[in-house]
């Protein structure tokens, strides 16, 4: 199997999980990035305030979205874009708390993805003072990007992501999380049903 994956970093509005207001997608086949998308999002409504803290660190205003489209008219372009591969993403339990979050607040079913968080990769990979996004991407040799960009950071979460596989010898992303000593999560039906079942028992 070989190095398939896609990449994928939020921004969000607020302190809300439910406010994503900017995503960044790679998609990267066999090592090599082939794909790359990005767009603005409008937070579902009740979770569409800006703190001012929020803009400070990402530069996305609430006049910027005014007239993007909402999270639940946006989702079918990501999981088309996504297809059916395992998102990847730095510290990947906030990405999918955005993604599982927003599609609550919008009367959505989550959609069923697994994932691997590059930032547990990259802390069984190097030895590094800091494991945050552009510390680790620049061992990975992928350096000078505009952090909290959302297509800039999933862009330096897959380069993590091929760099990590490189140096544990792994062919594909399931290799990696073996090798790495990571952990590949799901979201969606699948992991609702997982959960539940473990609650029963």
């Amino acid at each position: 199997m070989p190095l398939d994956f896609t990449a994928i970093d939020f921004e969000t509005a607020n302190n809300s999980a439910a406010s994503a207001c900017s995503v960044g997608m790679v998609k990267v086949r066999d090592g090599r990035v082939v794909d790359t998308a990005s767009w603005l999002i409008r937070p579902p409504f009740g979770h569409d305030g800006f703190l001012e803290w929020n803009v400070r660190i990402h530069g996305i205003m609430e006049v910027d979205v005014a007239d993007a489209l909402l999270w639940a008219e946006q989702l079918p372009d990501l999981i088309a874009f996504a297809e059916n591969d395992i998102l990847v993403a730095h510290n990947a339990g906030f990405d999918m708390g955005v993604i599982r979050a927003a599609c609550q607040a919008s009367y959505l079913p989550t959609p069923t993805f697994d994932y691997l968080c590059s930032l547990q990769v990259a802390r069984k990979t190097y030895h590094l003072d800091s494991y945050r996004l552009p510390v680790a991407a620049m061992a990975a040799g992928f350096d000078d990007f505009t952090h909290h960009n959302a297509l800039a950071d999933s862009e330096a979460c897959a380069a993590i992501i091929v760099h990590a596989a490189s140096r544990h010898g792994a062919s594909n992303i399931s290799e990696l999380a073996e090798l790495s000593g990571s952990r590949v999560g799901s979201i969606g039906e699948v992991a609702e049903t997982a959960g539940l079942r473990e609650r029963v028992l």
